[in-house]
Parts: structure tokens; sequence; C-alpha cells
């Protein structure tokens, strides 16, 4: 995958140790969900896909609980979910979800982090052609973990392809069957580590490590930001 790759992945997993970055995002994650589907997540799959993500991500039980608890407040802060599309630095292209209770503020903050790195944002849309939507799901890979005979089982409830990754497997498939092949698990006893929907480049494109340099610090600055959720890049 080029060394780009795992530069990337190796400083991405070393911010996404800080609990100060973790743990508000997957709480706001919950709160969301819970929202829109009700604090029950044996009836809420984004609900219980979301708690789950926030338990692999070893977020205190008190704080998922909390943040359940605050959807069903009459006093819920209102969540907005926006995105937006730019070009960063060394012409990198960039999706950037968002979910926030000030779209001036939020705007306002990624518009800069953008324009300081020398790149802009562009007009909505215009990068959609560059990215599939997809359903992914991780999961830790079984000792006895027979490739041929998972993707016969999956590929009726929507699994497109899977890759193996150390001791984690990632299964993909179309963004719409996403609750058709996360309840599939489910029903066949697969613990889920992770489940999103994700944006995969069409076509990625392998950057120097100097470019690198300072493409990283411009990511840097995006995912830590309080209201951005998730960022995805044309990077291999």
């Amino acid at each position: 995958m080029g060394r780009a790759f795992e530069y990337r992945r190796a400083a991405k997993e070393k911010r996404w140790a800080s609990m100060s970055r973790v743990f508000p995002k997957m709480a706001k994650a919950i709160t969301i969900a819970a929202k829109e589907g009700g604090t029950d997540p044996h009836m809420n799959s984004k609900l219980r896909l979301a708690i789950q993500a926030a338990k692999a991500a070893n977020v205190p039980k008190d704080n998922i609980e909390n943040a359940i608890k605050r959807a069903a407040g009459k006093d819920a802060e209102e969540y907005t979910e926006v995105n937006y599309e730019g070009k960063g630095p060394h012409g990198i292209q960039v999706f950037v979800e968002c979910a926030t209770d000030n779209t001036t503020r939020t705007v306002a903050n990624v518009k800069s982090y953008f324009n300081k790195s020398g790149g802009a944002l562009v007009t909505s849309g215009s990068l959609d052609f560059m990215f599939d939507r997809k359903s992914v799901v991780e999961f830790e890979k079984p000792d006895n973990f027979d490739g041929d005979s998972f993707e016969l089982e999956m590929i009726d409830f929507g699994l497109e392809s899977y890759e193996v990754d150390d001791n984690t497997i990632y299964a993909y498939g179309d963004y719409t069957d996403f609750g058709t092949l996360t309840k599939a698990f489910e029903e066949k006893g697969i613990p889920i580590t992770k489940a999103n929907l994700q944006r995969i480049p069409t076509s990625p494109v392998e950057f120097s490590d100097e470019q690198m340099v300072d493409i990283e610090k411009f990511l840097d600055k995006l995912e830590d930001d309080e209201d951005v959720q998730a960022v995805y890049t044309n990077m291999a």
C-alpha cells in the first residue's frame, strides 16, 4: 500500500488514541442515533452499532449512558449533520462529515483549515464521483476463518468484498445494504467491532513522504475539531 499509507495510518492511530478526541465524537454519534430512532438499542440498530463502536474504543459505560440520557432529555441539543468538500495541500481531495449545533461556527472553522493549508472548499457535490459510499463492517478474524465460506454465506445480504488486515476483517457492501448486512452479522453471531458508512476513493492517489507532512498537519486540524465526525480523502 506504500509508505505514505503506513505513515498516515500510524499517525492517525496515534492521534485517535487520545481520549479527548474519541470520547466526545463517539458520545455525539450515540446521542444523534438515540434521538433519531429511540433510546432502546434493541429497537434502534444505528444506536446499537454506535454503542458497539464506542465500547470498542474503550469509552466508559457512564459516558455511553449519559449520551443516551441526553438524547431523551427535554433540553437535548439539536445536532445538524452537514458535509463539506474541498481540496487540501498538494491537491488532496477531502470529504468532511460534521455534526453540529451551530453550522455558522462549523463552516467558518472548516473553511479556515482549508484556506490556511493553501486549499479551499468546493461546491457541494463536486467530489461525489471521486468516492463510493460503502457499508463497512469490521470484526476480529476468527482462528478458523474461511474466506470462501464467509463470502458465500454473506453475499445474499449485501456483501461485495472483504479485506484482511492482520487480525481485523473489513467487509464491504453498498451503502443501501447497511441495515441488511449488519443484521446478518448479528443473526449469525459474528461480533462486530465497528460498523458505519464510509466514503472509499474511486481513484486513490499516492503522496510522497514530504507531501504527507503537510497533509498530516492539515488533516490533524480537521479531525481535532469537535464538530468533525469523519474525514475521507482520495489518499491511497
